[in-house]
């Protein structure tokens, strides 16, 4: 009986655990591997990547010869045929003449195209290449998502870490209108200075409110770039990120660049492109050349007017055919000079396109970098603000406490070692997390999910 009510203790405080209490804690790795998987733009990348494939498959096929196999079955009715006379049917006189006859022919017919240019051919490397870009598109678009899912991750571990912040900040304020109030029950101070300690502590709770809910927003966006649409609480795992992180080495600019310019699948498709159309030029190219194809075929037929039997006639009417084709091109309406004259305009475009994708990549990086070097040296300058605001701040409140100084001094005190906190908190968040950008684009990994 006493087990048994343990039981259903334990039971009972189990149901009182609020759901966030027992909600998955999402490590930036389950979040990049989740997201990978789930992404709905990136299924839909990949959905074309098969279809370029299949595209690919075909043309491959079709350097095959073709094979069909084909029947025909005829009923004709004469209602005044002309006694005496004769008819052809099937290729063969019937001196039989009947109202009503049946016609009957089986084939078998192959065709392949010899040679066109090798259009056929470069039409195969074509769609391969065209498979390549097609993956290469999944690729831009799963590092897109990693990227945002850092930003949003750090993000949220700011957001955390303000968080307390104000928490801490908020206790220093409550206690400083405990000490108000006493101060205003011996008449040390005035209740107008006690309503500024009050509006102080209000003002806390509510940035309070206004971090927590950032807090929740940027989870929000979170799940939505997961595709998680459940009601299940979503919280992170919080790692700890020291202040080494922040001051750790900088990439060099152009080392990342470099790198970049090799791994990046956006660089790959660009320079495809120029593949692509190198193949379409050629093709273009081969519509003014002779194209030589080869046909073969092997027919029978029967009719119900021969006295022959079906085996009889299947076999003495058995046909058997090949033979070749060539077909030059002399007037096309300008349509091939066309074809090639915008090839040649498309890779002019190509190359426009890649050079600006080169541009906007070192723009990228450049950003990270100056960001992560900025960052850096204001984390620096701010972890040395927060000592001597804290330090100063200490200060105030102990002449606050023996009234030599007015509260107006004590809150601008206070404000500063509020601010210092967050401008080193920012620092230190927005250094580690260009930093960490900028070996993305260098290794192609975000940290935490390389193995």
């Amino acid at each position: 009986m006493i087990k048994f009510r343990a039981i259903l203790a334990l039971c009972f405080v189990g149901c009182l655990i609020p759901d966030s209490a027992m909600a998955r804690q999402w490590s930036l790795k389950d979040c990049v591997d989740y997201a990978l998987a789930n992404n709905i733009s990136l299924q839909k990348s990949r959905l074309q990547k098969l279809s370029a494939k299949e595209d690919y498959l075909l043309s491959k096929a079709e350097l095959l010869p073709s094979l069909s196999a084909s029947t025909s079955h005829n009923l004709t009715y004469r209602p005044w045929p002309e006694n005496g006379s004769a008819t052809v049917a099937n290729g063969y006189v019937q001196a039989s003449i009947d109202k009503v006859y049946y016609n009957g022919s089986y084939g078998i017919n192959t065709n392949w195209t010899v040679w066109n240019g090798n259009r056929n051919h470069n039409t195969v490397k074509l769609n391969a290449i065209s498979e390549k870009k097609a993956e290469l598109d999944s690729a831009v678009t799963a590092n897109s998502i990693q990227e945002q899912i850092a930003q949003l991750y750090v993000q949220i571990l700011y957001s955390a870490e303000a968080i307390k912040v104000h928490k801490a900040s908020l206790e220093t304020s409550k206690m400083n209108e405990e000490r108000g109030k006493a101060f205003v029950d011996v008449g040390k101070m005035s209740k107008a200075d006690l309503a500024q300690l009050t509006t102080q502590r209000a003002q806390d709770e509510y940035s309070i409110v206004e971090s927590e809910s950032n807090l929740r927003n940027y989870k929000r966006q979170l799940k939505q770039l997961l595709q998680i649409t459940d009601e299940e609480e979503f919280d992170v795992v919080i790692p700890e990120l020291t202040d080494e992180m922040a001051l750790q080495e900088i990439p060099l600019l152009h080392s990342v660049y470099v790198s970049a310019l090799d791994n990046r699948p956006e660089i790959k498709n660009a320079q495809l492109a120029l593949n692509s159309n190198d193949l379409t030029l050629k093709i273009e190219k081969a519509r003014r050349l002779p194209t030589v194809g080869f046909n073969a075929s092997a027919i029978t037929n029967t009719t119900s007017m021969s006295k022959n039997g079906w085996d009889n006639q299947m076999k003495n009417n058995f046909n058997l055919g090949a033979g070749f084709n060539v077909s030059i091109p002399l007037f096309d309406n300008r349509a091939a000079k066309t074809a090639v004259n915008k090839a040649i305009i498309q890779r002019q475009t190509y190359e426009l396109d890649l050079r600006d994708k080169r541009t906007a990549l070192y723009s990228t990086i450049e950003n990270f970098w100056l960001q992560a070097v900025t960052n850096q040296n204001k984390f620096k300058a701010a972890k040395v603000a927060t000592e001597s605001a804290e330090t100063s701040y200490e200060m105030l409140s102990g002449k606050f406490q023996e009234s030599l100084i007015n509260i107006v001094e004590l809150m601008k005190g206070r404000d500063a070692v509020i601010q210092a906190k967050q401008n080193e908190l920012q620092s230190k968040y927005l250094s580690i997390l260009n930093i960490e950008l900028l070996h993305f684009y260098q290794d192609g990994k975000i940290k935490g999910t390389r193995d």
